[in-house]
């Protein structure tokens, strides 16, 4: 079971939400009496209900445990990894790993391709076709990696990426995390899974033309 980690808030944050509970409604109150007064308050809790539904836990992001020496690489992409010069720095970051680790054991890779889906389509929960294209630019990094010695496998994912990387470690004891530029990740989303996983991120540039987008 993972333990949850607080939420932690900024001295400021406590009063400042106390003052925006409180005063609308002793100010409605005070000045037409309970006709408003109790509508203002409900919306008040409501807000509140609202706020404490949308509020998540920081939690770290579970890792299976490994029940081997191999050094094992998630890569996150939303892109065909096509190109000579992804493939070889994907084969140099597994030889360091090797190296590292257990030499004689070689390493593996687990491929992760969110599938790619407009905000639309995940509220009809429309996705078939974004998980056609994904496994079809997966397919594609499969067999770039074969070619160039690389035990791989690969597996389409949650739309989010940030979704994707935390189911995706449950079941792969991955020791690094590479994220393959044009995945999909802002800034706050790359910083998040940084501060949550407890294992080295790296970022490497995509340079394949070709990328899967949501139409």
């Amino acid at each position: 079971m993972r333990r949850l980690g607080p939420i932690v808030l900024r001295p400021w944050v406590l009063p400042l939400i106390v003052l925006v509970l409180v005063v609308p409604g002793v100010a409605a109150f005070a000045a037409v009496g309970p006709q408003l007064g109790l509508p203002v308050g409900a919306l008040t809790v409501a807000a509140l209900l609202v706020i404490a539904a949308r509020a998540t836990y920081d939690e770290p992001i579970e890792v299976a445990r490994a029940s081997d020496g191999r050094y094992r690489i998630m890569v996150l992409t939303r892109r065909p990894l096509d190109d000579p010069r992804t493939v070889e720095r994907l084969v140099a970051i597994a030889a360091e790993g090797r190296d590292l680790t257990d030499a004689t054991a070689e390493p593996e890779l687990l491929v992760v391709a969110p599938a790619p889906a407009s905000r639309l389509d995940r509220w009809a929960s429309s996705l078939d076709q974004a998980r056609d294209d994904a496994a079809a630019a997966l397919a594609v990094s499969l067999g770039s990696l074969a070619a160039a010695g690389l035990d791989a496998s690969g597996r389409v994912a949650d739309p989010d990426p940030v979704q994707a990387v935390e189911d995706e470690m449950r079941g792969f004891a991955a020791r690094e995390l590479v994220l393959v530029e044009g995945v999909g990740l802002g800034s706050g989303q790359a910083a998040q899974i940084r501060r949550r996983l407890d294992r080295p991120v790296r970022t490497i540039g995509a340079q394949s033309s070709r990328s899967i987008t949501a139409s």
